[in-house]
């Protein structure tokens, strides 16, 4: 357990970077203009904790783990840095970026100098952590829970401290077994486990029956898997199109032991290596990259999009922050929505008009906006403008999005000649549309019949009706003045209302889209689906939530997917099942934030209804087999209870059209987070495998109350691997928690 052993672990030992963190540096923490403190901040001896002294000499020293943190930003780049620091400290200071609620660190170093080797020092720890192996991961993680329970540091453990690893990794013991373990490990009879001792400990507590079960059933060449047993494995069991070739690339790609290397042969821990890797995953890795066509229009994929972007929290007194902005772009959503009022000194701000959240200059969320949008994804972002402003803060947001985007804004429609349909995501990319009202019709362009300087429009459908929900108190006014300037970059996303799926056909042009509130989108998608379909095969369409969800809750996106919705907007900043959806919807085609619509929703001949299954090439009916095996490493959920351990089931759920929707749940295991095993058998009949999701829910069993939330994971039906897979684990907030997984055995067969 010494500091060597752990940069070993991470392959840093004797990295300078390493040594700079561990050695560690005085910094000055910035809380408010007012509040720059001295704190000085160190990497601890297990290589994945940050420290520095609470000032408070009754309080404990205060301490995040590298796992935590989402990015390390250097300059002014976090609402703190620039509203509380000076543009000329810009180089000295940088940002800790935390993962969910927790709120970011903002330190200034002394220097330009000490900032970059903070940035840069903590930027390559968290890629080794990122870049570990799952075996790497869990072992990590055991290992710092080993450490914990070292109470007197000594580098032994003494039984007490057995029981407590025991429930520091969420698995209840009773007594006599607990010892019967110690006892097995103390060959020495020392009365605690040292060295080698602790090596065997680990290896009885992290065996894996289930997976011996499978490798020894193929492993029939001198105990071995050979390149054919591996090849007739990846056949037979994970469905694969392997060949010699591919197998003995597994082998090269994990087989730890150099001997059976040589040999071309996969032993145990290879096999367990392979399962627990990208290529063992129940997401097929072929598409974690953009596989799919970019090069159709823009009204033919589905495109992640946030509703209320500016929001943290909740609608009616949350804050309105950059940082909102910045977490929706990093998580590739590209259409953000900007809700713009007058504000102070002729400045156009972001705010939920007539409730009590904080406001935001309009100028600086662009900015944020221009630095973060394609970090994550290179395809077009769409700014869809709310807009409240005068005619003279319409002028200030136009000059604004025209000198900031610059080049990148689309600011007339690509080629020279009037456009019949939509450009291409590959067309657009890192460009910026405008979603908003325009005074003439998009030919004007084109002709000399561009002259007009403002004029009344309509006001948008979402702001009146935010009005008509009485969440807004102003009276109902349903015109407003709009400007020139802003009008005319407003491209393709042109704001009109929604006049019914008749009037949209022969009066519409291909670059005017409605936005439509869920209630009315729900019942269109119920009584018109298959009208809904082949409106959205050459228009857009933006679906939001009720105004009157005033605590930033979601609807379900998945009925709006099944009749092609494009822009359905979500509350991001709400962790619930449905950005589950989301999340697991755009987690394929390089998580780019752009998904091609089934064939079926792009086709003019298509007569596909999600609500009346008729025969043709959507209906493709196959039998989805799981069978749940195990979990592995679950975390603990209320950390503060030394004795709280968690009663484990899985729920496995199929979200698509209403005839393919289904879940299921295992029997829940008592006090055992850390290996449970279930090994049940659930079957679902799929009709529409092309708008399918599959979902895994583990929750902690309470016989008193709800359930909680231990993890969860979805994915797309057509994304899944066949076979043995391992399942991540992401939080409620969508981050994988590292050490934990679900083994599962997944079959998508023809129905007989």
């Amino acid at each position: 357990m010494e500091t060597n052993g752990e940069a070993g672990r991470h392959g840093l030992e004797g990295d300078v970077d390493l040594q700079f963190l561990l050695k560690g540096g005085d910094l000055i923490k910035v809380r408010s203009r007012s509040w720059h403190k001295n704190r000085f901040l160190k990497l601890m001896e297990d290589c994945r904790t940050m420290s520095y002294p609470s000032q408070k000499f009754w309080k404990r020293d205060k301490s995040f783990l590298i796992d935590d943190i989402e990015s390390v930003r250097k300059g002014r780049q976090s609402d703190g840095l620039q509203k509380y620091t000076n543009a000329s400290e810009e180089e000295k200071c940088f940002s800790i970026i935390f993962r969910g609620h927790k709120k970011n660190l903002d330190f200034m170093a002394t220097s330009q100098e000490e900032a970059h080797r903070w940035v840069a020092s903590l930027e390559k720890l968290i890629n080794n952590m990122h870049n570990l192996n799952k075996r790497q991961k869990s072992e990590h993680w055991i290992i710092n829970c080993m450490r914990k329970s070292d109470k007197n540091n000594d580098n032994k453990m003494n039984l007490k401290e057995v029981k407590h690893f025991l429930r520091e990794i969420n698995i209840e013991v009773d007594d006599a077994y607990a010892a019967d373990i110690f006892k097995k490990c103390d060959t020495s009879n020392s009365g605690t486990l040292e060295d080698l001792e602790i090596k065997q400990f680990y290896d009885l507590l992290t065996h894996r029956e289930e997976v011996d079960v499978i490798y020894n059933n193929y492993a029939k060449t001198e105990g071995e898997m050979s390149t054919s047993d591996l090849l007739n494995f990846l056949l037979n069991e994970q469905r694969e199109q392997a060949t010699p070739a591919s197998a003995l690339k597994l082998i090269e790609k994990y087989e730890p032991d150099e001997t059976a290397k040589q040999k071309k042969h996969m032993t145990k821990d290879g096999f367990l290596m392979y399962l627990n890797n990208e290529d063992g995953s129940i997401f097929n890795p072929a598409h974690s990259a953009v596989y799919q066509d970019m090069s159709q229009p823009l009204s033919h994929y589905f495109i992640s999009s946030s509703h209320n972007t500016y929001l943290m929290e909740d609608q009616l007194k949350g804050p309105s922050s950059t940082e909102a902005y910045i977490k929706a772009l990093m998580k590739s959503c590209r259409c953000v929505e900007l809700d713009c009022w007058d504000g102070a000194n002729g400045e156009p701000v972001i705010y939920h008009g007539h409730t009590l959240t904080s406001r935001v200059l309009f100028k600086d969320v662009i900015r944020v906006i221009k630095e973060f949008a394609f970090k994550t994804s290179e395809y077009p972002v769409i700014l869809s403008l709310e807009n409240h402003c005068s005619v003279e803060q319409q002028k200030v947001m136009a000059h604004h999005l025209i000198s900031i985007l610059g080049d990148a804004l689309v600011t007339k429609p690509l080629g020279n000649t009037m456009p019949t349909d939509f450009p291409s995501p590959e067309e657009l990319k890192g460009k910026f549309l405008i979603k908003g009202k325009r005074l003439n019709k998009l030919d004007a362009m084109f002709s000399n019949n561009n002259a007009i300087e403002e004029e009344v429009v309509s006001e948008e459908d979402e702001a009146a009706d935010c009005k008509e929900n009485g969440e807004k108190a102003k009276p109902k006014k349903s015109k407003i003045k709009l400007a020139k300037e802003l009008s005319d970059i407003v491209i393709y996303c042109k704001s009109v209302h929604f006049g019914g799926f008749e009037h949209a056909r022969d009066s519409q042009a291909f670059y005017e889209m409605s936005s439509l509130k869920e209630s009315k989108a729900f019942n269109l998608a119920e009584t018109s689906a298959t009208a809904f379909i082949h409106h959205n095969m050459d228009k857009l369409t933006r679906i939001y939530p009720a105004g009157s969800r005033t605590d930033s809750s979601n609807y379900n996106p998945v009925p709006m997917w099944n009749v092609g919705c494009q822009i359905v907007a979500l509350n991001f900043q709400t962790p619930s099942k449905e950005m589950h959806l989301n999340q697991g919807r755009f987690m394929p085609n390089g998580f780019c934030g752009y998904i091609l619509k089934p064939q079926f929703q792009r086709s003019q001949s298509s007569q596909f209804s999600p609500n009346k299954l008729t025969q043709g090439p959507w209906l493709q009916q196959k039998t989805l087999h799981v069978m749940v095996i195990s979990a592995q490493q679950l975390p603990k959920l209320n950390k503060n209870k030394n004795k709280s351990i968690v009663d484990p089931l899985v729920r496995v759920e199929v979200h698509g059209v209403p005839a393919d929707n289904g879940s299921k749940e295992t029997h829940y295991i008592l006090n055992n987070g850390f290996n449970p095993s279930w090994n049940e058998r659930f079957q679902f009949p799929i009709h529409v495998p092309e708008l399918a999701l599959l979902r895994f829910v583990l929750d902690d069993y309470d016989a008193a109350s709800q359930n909680d939330y231990i993890g969860q994971y979805c994915l797309p039906l057509t994304s899944i691997q066949n076979g043995y897979r391992h399942v991540p684990l992401l939080t409620k907030r969508g981050d994988v928690i590292s050490s934990a997984s679900l083994f599962v055995h997944i079959m998508l067969v023809e129905q007989q």
